[in-house]
């Protein structure tokens, strides 16, 4: 198993990850251990976590998600999945130019 998860930070930020053991990697991160961006943004707290079979999925949708805007994470966050269609930022675009 392996999961996608995205950490509230004390900045208010997101840090989206994904990891083999989820438990584990939260105790890191709030400890100071997990990566660079965390450890300056202390305390950090789990808004979104989704379990996938395979690593490879898991560190696919990480990717995915570190290009959202900060609406479209917060509509996952939220579960609000009907809105992240309309979130999308080359969407978004093609309207502000039309």
């Amino acid at each position: 198993m392996a999961y996608v998860y995205i950490l509230e930070c004390a900045d208010g930020s997101y840090y989206v990850g994904s990891t083999r053991n989820l438990e584990s990697r939260l105790w890191q991160h709030q400890q100071g251990l997990g990566g660079q961006y965390t450890r300056r943004r202390l305390p950090v707290r789990l808004v979104y976590a989704c379990e996938f079979e395979r690593v490879v999925e898991a560190w696919g949708v990480e990717r995915r998600i570190h290009g959202w805007s900060r609406a479209k994470r917060e509509a996952l966050i939220r579960g609000d999945y009907a809105a992240l269609p309309n979130l999308a930022r080359n969407r978004q675009r093609r309207e502000q130019e039309s």
